[in-house]
């Protein structure tokens, strides 16, 4: 509590409240004061609020703070949880009703001013019914909400711009230096046109720039729509290679298979597939929708406090105790009934869970075998590609007889390689002097074409030509890929028709052996079905045992405990006893031999003992101190003689140390050195 109030005096001493209290005169406020602080409080939240409360009738004042506390979302705390004495408590000014509001205020004060402030808007007005059959206040009403919820965006946005570190200066900033770059451009443009404009025939030149440009951007584009129809291509043949594959592995099972094991497989995927389309997806789908719908809530909150935090903390804890009390209530009044109804829970909780993990293993397993084929599938390109097979006895003479021959072509080919190389020197030679004189005709063609003003048009057509070129290229290599891929599509038909009238027979077999299969299958569903409910009963009675023998395992362990403590602790009173009785024979003895040996005898005679050299020591005590004085001079004066006899002594070396030199003689206070 007093941590409370010394919060709420040094926010009150703050700005903008300046009230310059301390501890002992808030504390010795009138219930009047006090509610007029709480109102100031209130009024800087919402300046509707900034009235004198002496001019107001107390039940005004009283229904204008509730009215304000209950849309800033105060809750008294829980010995005020009644509502008629929390209302009691604020009229009469109570200190345990007003204190904590001050404190919940003063903690969440900028918080409670927007949320103030958002209320003016978004708190709906409650028009009757019977009022809104009227059609221009229904109108008004609608577009009423139309302007609330333009206020609610409004303020998303303006909260998200002040959040997102754009200020308005730096925004400024930035225009202001896009404004000169631009004045800067434009002067820049000028001085160009002003040179060019002295140069001839410069619109001429501008115009061959301009189509020069476009032709690049054509270049471009033409290099850009190569690209995509390459991915095209290789999108196209990725899908063929697919269904080849496709086709193979339905020729395989076909080949493979009887129509008894492929309508088992098909009835098994499609219930697989069925399951995972009705129930593991949707539930996978709901669980994504409702975490994304609450990321979005938490996206378009604004930023919470550590004050939120905290008030969602103790929601937490209020709402785990609750949980933790209805489970205890549950469990006291647990029925029979229950009990055998937690059997089939069980059962049917051990199913689902199996169900759900085998079809996470399923989808596992088809996620290993899509990329496994996708390896195959590039393993057997890659073979196919660089043209590897096995090799026999037969086909390796063969091998060998062709290296032969190729050897004695490889030998010719090797001479004609060396005389075409010393060929190749010549013409490397003549190609030198070749562009040596190219480069000689170029720079003469360049500086005609700069004296007639026409300077870059050799360059120009020569690219012109190039793109020209490239394009007819393209277009014949795009005819040729569209003429493949229709043919392609062609065969692709034929042999799908072909494949239809081969299969055609085969399904009409496949139709007589349905209904056996579906009895089969349904024998084998009631077959699954006993098993399942005999394991999991055996499964439920096997927990069932194991707890039972924990629980009288741990009640062992305990009671064994309890035996081994009850024990020692009768001993060490037993120990207890025969000591006690031993010292009350001793003390109750005649005998003064036998008393000596009592423990009071022995505590007395070490007290009287304490007590003596006690008043021993305090004795020396008092001597010390009395003589400390004589004994601090006497010490001094023996560190005055200590030093007094030092200096003697270095005297007397430094006199031995000059004795080599000659002898010092001492007369009528004279000294005297003779040598």
């Amino acid at each position: 509590m007093s941590e409370q109030l010394k919060f709420i005096v040094e926010q009150l001493n703050k700005d903008p409240f300046k009230k310059n209290f301390n501890l002992i005169t808030f504390d010795s406020l009138e219930p009047m004061q006090l509610l007029q602080i709480l109102n100031d409080v209130l009024a800087e939240i919402d300046p509707k609020q900034a009235i004198d409360i002496r001019e107001e009738m107390p039940e005004q004042t009283i229904k204008r703070m509730c009215a304000l506390l209950g849309m800033l979302k105060y809750k008294p705390p829980g010995n005020l949880s009644d509502v008629s004495s929390f209302r009691q408590g604020l009229v009469s000014g109570s200190k345990p009703v007003v204190h904590p509001i001050l404190h919940w205020l003063l903690q969440r004060l900028p918080e409670l001013k927007k949320r103030a402030y958002l209320a003016r808007f978004l708190v709906k007005l409650e028009v009757p019914a019977e009022f809104l059959q009227d059609d221009v206040i229904n109108d008004t009403f609608h577009q009423y909400e139309e302007l609330v919820e333009g206020f609610k965006t409004y303020h998303k946005e303006c909260e998200l711009l002040r959040t997102s570190g754009f200020s308005t200066a730096e925004i400024r900033r930035d225009i202001s230096a896009m404004e000169e770059e631009k004045d800067q451009l434009i002067k820049r443009v000028e001085r160009l046109k002003k040179k060019v404009e002295s140069v001839s025939n410069h619109q001429r030149m501008l115009e061959q720039a301009r189509q020069l440009r476009v032709e690049k951007e054509r270049e471009e584009s033409l290099t850009h729509q190569k690209q995509e129809q390459k991915n095209q291509l290789f999108q196209a043949e990725q899908r063929l290679q697919r269904s080849q594959q496709q086709l193979k592995d339905v020729q395989q099972a076909a080949a493979d298979a009887d129509p008894e094991s492929l309508m088992k497989r098909l009835e098994e995927e499609i219930k697989i597939n069925s399951y995972m389309v009705s129930e593991k997806l949707p539930k996978e789908l709901e669980g994504m929708r409702r975490t994304v719908q609450y990321l979005q809530k938490i996206a378009s909150e604004p930023a919470m406090g550590q004050a939120d935090l905290q008030e969602l903390e103790d929601q937490i804890k209020e709402v785990d105790s609750q949980i933790n009390q209805l489970i205890e209530k549950r469990m006291m009044r647990s029925d029979p009934m229950d009990d055998k109804l937690t059997l089939y829970r069980q059962q049917a909780s051990i199913i689902i869970r199996r169900k759900e993990s085998k079809a996470e293993e399923l989808q596992e397993a088809r996620e290993k075998l899509a990329t496994v084929k996708r390896g195959l599938r590039q393993r057997s390109s890659q073979a196919s590609s660089d043209g590897g097979e096995d090799i026999r006895g037969d086909e390796l003479k063969r091998l060998v007889g062709k290296l032969r021959s190729k050897g004695t072509v490889y030998k010719k080919k090797r001479q004609e390689i060396t005389e075409l190389k010393a060929e190749y020197g010549v013409l490397q030679r003549t190609e030198e002097i070749l562009r040596e004189r190219h480069e000689t005709v170029q720079q003469k063609l360049q500086t005609m074409e700069a004296e007639k003003g026409i300077s870059g048009y050799s360059n120009t057509q020569e690219e012109l030509e190039r793109v020209s070129a490239i394009k007819s290229e393209l277009d014949e290599m795009k005819g040729r890929t569209l003429d493949d891929m229709s043919e392609m599509v062609k065969k692709l038909n034929s042999t799908i028709v072909e494949k239809k009238s081969a299969l055609a027979p085969i399904i009409k077999e496949l139709r007589s052996l349905r209904q056996q299969c579906q009895e089969l299958n349904q024998e084998y569903e009631e077959k699954k079905a006993q098993y399942e409910t005999c394991t999991a009963g055996l499964e439920s009675n096997r927990s069932k045992l194991e707890q039972e023998v924990k629980a009288l395992t741990e009640e062992t362990a305990q009671e064994e405990n309890r035996y081994h403590y009850i024990n020692s602790m009768s001993e060490i009173t037993e120990m207890q006893i025969q000591r006690a009785a031993e010292e009350m024979k001793a003390y109750v003895s005649s005998d003064p031999q036998e008393k000596k040996k009592a423990i009071r005898e022995v505590y007395l005679k070490n007290i009287s003992e304490q007590e003596l050299l006690g008043k021993k020591l305090r004795e020396k005590q008092k001597l010390v101190r009395e003589s400390h004085s004589a004994n601090m001079e006497q010490m001094m004066m023996w560190r005055d003689l200590e030093q007094l006899m030092e200096c003697k002594r270095q005297c007397f070396i430094r006199a031995q140390s000059q004795a080599s030199i000659g002898q010092v003689i001492q007369e009528g206070g004279e000294d005297r050195l003779v040598l």
